[in-house]
């Protein structure tokens, strides 16, 4: 199964839109997550266009897509398990943090920084969770470049990506 993974869209703003390579990936995935921070209701159907959309609601969506989105979800992507959340806090402890908070998931996505993250649990049962942050496709702010997130899930094992759309 593959997953495209996007955040912090904040569309629509001006001619700003997501890049053609981003739409590129969306449109293959077999589901689309979005970490929060559409901006709009309008952006979440043009997303649903491509394909199947799991979604949280951020702390800058407009207020029909907060009564549309829930604040976290689960996500159950063949064998993996799948926590989305938009704000997951501050960067001191957040991996054990988000494996307390979310017993029995394999991975936690999210969004709110703007700053790409990948970070794996050490050995174990618990090495295999995982915590991602895509960034984001149209608004870096202070990341290097503008990104999105790429997961396959295969054999019982996820694995993400990031992508570097510029």
């Amino acid at each position: 199964m593959l997953l495209a993974i996007i955040a912090d869209t904040h569309l629509p703003r001006g001619p700003r839109q997501l890049p053609g390579s981003c739409v590129e990936r969306l449109r293959a995935a077999d589901l689309i997550l979005h970490a929060g921070d559409f901006s709009a209701l309008s952006v979440l159907q043009a997303l649903e266009m491509l394909g199947p959309v799991a979604a949280v609601q951020g702390n800058a969506d407009d207020r029909e897509l907060c009564r549309r989105l829930p604040e976290l979800r689960v996500v159950e992507a063949d064998s993996a398990r799948i926590a989305v959340v938009h704000d997951a806090g501050p960067a001191l402890g957040r991996l054990a943090r988000l494996r307390r908070r979310f017993p029995g998931v394999d991975a936690v996505v999210f969004g709110h920084s703007h700053l790409p993250l990948l970070e794996r649990a050490a050995g174990g049962r618990a090495g295999r969770f995982q915590i991602f942050n895509p960034g984001s496709p149209t608004e870096r702010r202070r990341a290097p470049h503008h990104t999105m997130g790429m997961a396959r899930v295969e054999d019982g094992r996820l694995e993400f990506e990031l992508v570097e759309l510029d």
